[in-house]
């Protein structure tokens, strides 16, 4: 797994990032939705998380920038993600799904993103 942490800027506001390749899923604060449209589901969804199931009730469309690059996606809302390694709030959570259409590959020996990836364009067949 690769865990790289970084501030990423959602509508003006720094926020604190982790990149989890580990993780399949986006995941965003219920503090960030006042800056996001949201939606609420038609069924719960349980989600196991940081060591608690979470019930999710809600998912927002999510739009950043990564180290200056726009970075659109889906997120599921949660009241906590948690705390990193040093104690500080996590406050989006990138999962695999989003690194990959993105082209963000984490390099977690030097706590660093590798955005070289970034599409340029989208090709469609």
């Amino acid at each position: 797994m690769g865990r790289v942490r970084a501030e990423v800027v959602v509508n003006g506001h720094h926020c604190w990032a982790f990149f989890d390749t580990g993780a399949r899923n986006t995941y965003v604060v219920e503090d960030l939705t006042s800056l996001l449209p949201t939606f609420e589901l038609e069924k719960v969804e349980l989600v196991s998380l940081g060591g608690e199931v979470h019930n999710v009730t809600r998912e927002c469309r999510l739009t950043c920038l990564v180290e200056g690059l726009p970075v659109r996606m889906l997120a599921r809302v949660l009241e906590e993600i948690g705390k990193d390694e040093e104690g500080r709030r996590i406050e989006i959570l990138l999962g695999a799904l989003t690194m990959q259409e993105w082209g963000i590959r984490p390099i977690p020996d030097e706590e660093r993103l590798d955005m070289t990836h970034y599409p340029k364009e989208f090709v469609e067949y």
